[in-house]
């Protein structure tokens, strides 16, 4: 079973497709009518069957209601855009128009600008002369034009264009999914760590998003009080018995619970999943229950546990909950994944949702552990390393918050391990992530309250983009790409070297994409560089549409191991200076956030 509700307020964001037109009348408007509304209709058609939003439903793309020509349509253009919760925009011509009289200037939407390269009438010029006024007024904008002259007849979006339009739209309604949703911080800082110190300014001027803040607590209260659907509860229990199998018990025997001791603990974590998912989006049945405030939620797109240490000292840890929420499926289906950050890293909850805005795919969360080279390893275990593992790995482990889909059992058609969107996941992929995972006793020396981590070893050679937004005094806010590929270890190298962190949380051995310079010379100058303890991973090489989205939201890029060729960004940063993390860096200080500065 499939199941997903739009869980957000509001409506969809759209796109909204501008035909600007040259508005002298009398022969000239009047011959490109047609054209250009064909050049829209096709726009709409080839981003609709294309593209979904995050939760997996198809684009809705909006068309002005007739030709731009001047400013009064350009304005009248604005008013249905507002009306249709457009966010982002796409201003199509074929030839050449009044380029300020028919701009799109709402600061909020995010633009790009596409210009039919064809002979008849200069759309290239219109283009070229739009960007100029958008950088001039501080508006930056996407350039997209096709290499090869076009027929002016010809309606099809040639393949260059195609790969520009979709990564500038996926990229842009990425930036506005985030818009208006909140990020709950459940709890305070976990431990001292920095990105658990929610910065509200970030989240509001940066993504457009609120920060909302619940005790630890009150999850507690819900519990005490029964503010939880006691049905749901008592068919998650059950699915949970039937599904997540109890590991061993790595603990010495004087601090091993009893089996009565433990199905308490099984019963409290099914609880304190469920309140959590209530916690983020609401859940009507408990307006039914008579608690109509606690019903509604709050609108969250991301939240964070702090756990440690103030609440697992004394109550079970919150990895069951955070690695349920942030898979594919659970007791009611396959549905889309939650975002939950350990440790109340909202930072690296960013990251996760990045991702997931680019591909509506469950993310990974993980301490970024250990540099393993390749001398070391021989050391440890007698084993050589080959293959991608040559030159060394970095072990990702965490202590639960992986999402289940990153054990590997999904495989595309040719049976390739991949972590798909949750609507393309089969009900016999889902049991097998499930059945690749154990749930050991939680380690008493870092979790007094006991509980249960996640345990599983993710696939090799599957694509992994591993990212992290981290905050700088004076610069604010950067974001580190690391594109790679999980690998997998023989079984006894992995069981030596597993065992020395925590055999009862889920591994990954990860490779980054070496380039031979900078931060990607080698293996160990990306975990030398790497700006915090933890990083996202994305299962896809998305480190291209990532700079996209980020250049969209002016945050700049300061680590990548992506190739030139596939960075895209406003046409504006090619006015500061020539190498491409300088013009990021300037470009985005110079435009500052999305929403203000």
């Amino acid at each position: 079973m499939t199941t997903n509700k739009n869980k957000f307020v509001g409506d969809y964001p759209k796109i909204g497709i501008r035909p600007v037109i040259d508005g002298r009348e009398q022969g000239v408007r009047e011959a490109l009518e047609d054209q250009t509304m064909a050049m829209a209709i096709s726009l709409k058609n080839f981003l609709e069957s294309n593209l979904n939003y995050p939760d997996g439903e198809p684009v809705q793309c909006v068309i002005a209601e007739g030709t731009i020509g001047g400013v009064y349509e350009a304005t009248k253009c604005k008013h249905l855009f507002r009306k249709e919760n457009v966010g982002v925009t796409i201003t199509a011509t074929p030839s050449w128009c009044y380029g300020a009289e028919v701009m799109d200037i709402d600061p909020l939407n995010i633009k790009a600008v596409w210009g039919f390269n064809g002979t008849e009438r200069p759309g290239a010029v219109y283009l070229a002369a739009a960007l100029a006024g958008y950088t001039q007024m501080g508006l930056p904008a996407f350039s997209i034009y096709g290499e090869d002259v076009q027929e002016a007849s010809d309606t099809s979006i040639p393949a260059d264009v195609q790969e520009k339009l979709l990564k500038f739209a996926k990229a842009g309604v990425g930036a506005i999914w985030l818009r208006d949703k909140s990020y709950l911080s459940l709890g305070s800082t976990s431990m001292g760590i920095a990105g658990s110190c929610v910065d509200p300014k970030f989240f509001q001027k940066y993504l457009g998003m609120r920060t909302e803040y619940v005790d630890m607590t009150e999850i507690k209260r819900r519990i005490d009080r029964n503010i939880f659907d006691q049905a749901e509860f008592e068919k998650a229990l059950t699915w949970t018995k039937q599904n997540c199998k109890e590991g061993k018990d790595v603990n010495p025997p004087d601090k091993q619970r009893s089996s009565k001791e433990k199905d308490e603990l099984w019963a409290f974590v099914v609880k304190m999943t469920i309140i959590i998912k209530d916690l983020m989006n609401g859940n009507p049945q408990l307006k039914k229950l008579g608690f109509g405030e606690e019903s509604l939620g709050h609108n969250a797109l991301i939240s964070g546990f702090q756990g440690q240490r103030h609440w697992t000292d004394h109550y079970p840890n919150g990895d069951f909950s955070e690695a349920i929420l942030n898979s594919s499926f659970d007791w009611n289906g396959i549905r889309q994944p939650l975002l939950v950050a350990t440790e109340n890293d909202s930072l690296n909850g960013v990251s996760m949702a990045f991702g997931h805005v680019l591909t509506g795919k469950a993310q990974m969360f993980s301490d970024v552990r250990t540099y393993w080279s390749p001398n070391a390893v021989e050391k440890a275990t007698g084993w050589k390393a080959t293959g991608k593992a040559e030159n060394g790995f970095i072990h990702l482990i965490n202590s639960g918050s992986s999402c289940l889909d990153a054990s590997g059992q999904q495989t595309d058609d040719k049976g390739n391990p991949v972590v798909k969107p949750y609507k393309e996941i089969t009900p016999e992929e889902a049991q097998k992530c499930l059945d690749a995972t154990t749930w050991p006793c939680a380690v008493d020396e870092y979790f007094r309250g006991g509980g249960y981590s996640s345990a599983f070893v993710t696939k090799g050679n599957m694509k992994m983009t591993m990212s992290r937004i981290n905050l700088v005094d004076g610069l604010g806010p950067v974001l580190q790409i690391a594109e790679g590929y999980s690998i997998e270890l023989p079984p006894e190298v992995h069981a030596k070297i597993d065992k020395r962190t925590n055999e009862t949380w889920p591994t990954t051995w990860f490779v980054p994409k070496l380039t031979g310079k900078g931060a990607f010379k080698d293996v160990y100058s990306v975990m030398a560089n790497w700006g915090a303890n933890h990083g996202a991973i994305s299962f896809d090489h998305i480190g291209a549409e990532l700079i996209t989205l980020a250049s969209m939201l002016r945050i700049p890029v300061c680590m990548h191991n992506v190739d030139e060729s596939k960075i895209f960004r406003p046409s504006a940063w090619n006015s500061f200076g020539t190498e491409s993390s300088i013009q990021d860096m300037h470009a985005c200080k110079n435009f500052g956030p999305l929403y203000g500065k």
